[in-house]
């Protein structure tokens, strides 16, 4: 049988403001029909990195709140903390970062908890039967959370392609040491000859990893965790990923992770498709959007959804003077990240019973 992923497009009017077509989309959808009453109901979603105006308007997640809360739920608003440094790394700034994004109790409706406590250490062991990850390491609120709901912003990614529902609970949902295993199978090396000294690579590495004996960045792999946040800020692309299936095993872990974070419980996922960066709302900055909005999507499978998000944005045309159009492909996620290979989440998804790659979609 198909899996159902229902879809709403970005069109509004005096009559239906967009937060109420998400809600009849989640509605029509099936999250209502999950037992919500009583239950502590984790919103995992991304604030956003302080500097990036693509995440997703707290507006949306009110919606989602509102309507958990009117029919007996207990709601919050959830992440875990990064492993980079940056606005996140830690409850207290991650909590600022948010706020600073207006994500509130008085803008959302709901309380905000940093899954994994103040300083990403509070996690819960979960056993899991996968091919890479046997026991994956996830923010403890998420794990006593009764009903998970992920709540995504559909974009491009360097490390996976895209991101959408199986990002944002998998890799979101790993506590430090979890995203550490998720990253650690690769680690970034130096091109000598690209790096000019600048050191922008050791002010963003967390774990003093990066020294210049040499005249030139060294990497110690002792100290490296694998996160890959030097690659994402040299200037000069100096920093490479030394093993081409890096990408591919990150992919892997990151479905595992989570299929972990919604074990024995039930789940219910997301996912907007507007404001299409290039790349992940980690980034202290967004670029242009790839492609115009797409709309809403909403599906009680993680894989369907993506999938269809996927398959939704590559329909559509390239938006003149982004990064997009200067590298034009029929797969847009591919043509952005050739590097990658986004389809390792959905296959691995479907192999590890995740979700289906069949799906049906409904327009409402």
């Amino acid at each position: 049988m198909k899996s159902k992923v229902y879809f709403a497009d970005m069109r509004a009017s005096f009559r239906e403001s967009l937060p109420r077509k998400l809600t009849r989309l989640i509605d029509t959808a099936g999250l209502g029909k999950i037992g919500l009453a009583g239950k502590y109901v984790a919103v995992k979603l991304h604030f956003g990195e302080p500097g990036n105006l693509a995440y997703l308007r707290p507006n949306y997640a009110r919606a989602v709140a509102d309507y958990v809360r009117e029919r007996g739920g207990k709601p919050f608003l959830t992440d875990c903390s990064t492993l980079y440094v940056g606005g996140r790394r830690n409850a207290l700034d991650h909590l600022e970062s948010a706020y600073a994004n207006g994500f509130s109790p008085f803008s959302t409706g709901c309380h905000i908890i940093i899954a994994d406590g103040l300083k990403g250490t509070d996690e819960a062991v979960i056993d899991i039967d996968g091919e890479e990850v046997r026991q994956a390491k996830i923010g403890r609120a998420l794990a006593d959370a009764d009903v998970v709901i992920s709540l995504s912003h559909f974009k491009g990614h360097m490390s996976t392609g895209f991101g959408g529902a199986i990002k944002n609970i998998g890799m979101g949902g790993g506590s430090r040491a979890g995203k550490m295993e998720m990253h650690s199978a690769g680690k970034p090396g130096i091109d000598e000859q690209k790096c000019i000294c600048c050191e922008t690579c050791a002010t963003a590495c967390a774990h003093d990893a990066i020294s210049f004996d040499k005249g030139y960045a060294q990497i110690d792999e002792g100290r490296c965790v694998g996160c890959h946040m030097c690659l994402r800020v040299c200037p000069t692309d100096a920093v490479e990923t030394l093993w081409d299936a890096d990408n591919a095993i990150l992919n892997r872990r990151m479905v595992e992770y989570a299929m972990a974070v919604i074990k024995g419980k039930p789940s219910f996922h997301i996912s907007l498709a507007i404001d299409i960066s290039p790349n992940c709302d980690c980034e202290g900055y967004n670029d242009a959007p790839v492609v115009g909005n797409v709309g809403m999507f909403a599906s009680l499978d993680p894989v369907a959804l993506d999938l269809a998000c996927a398959e939704a944005v590559n329909l559509m045309p390239a938006n003149p003077g982004s990064a997009l159009e200067k590298c034009p492909n029929g797969d847009h996620m591919d043509a952005l990240h050739p590097d990658t290979n986004w389809r390792v989440q959905i296959e691995h998804g479907v192999k590890m019973g995740l979700g289906s790659s069949e799906y049906e979609l409904i327009k409402i």
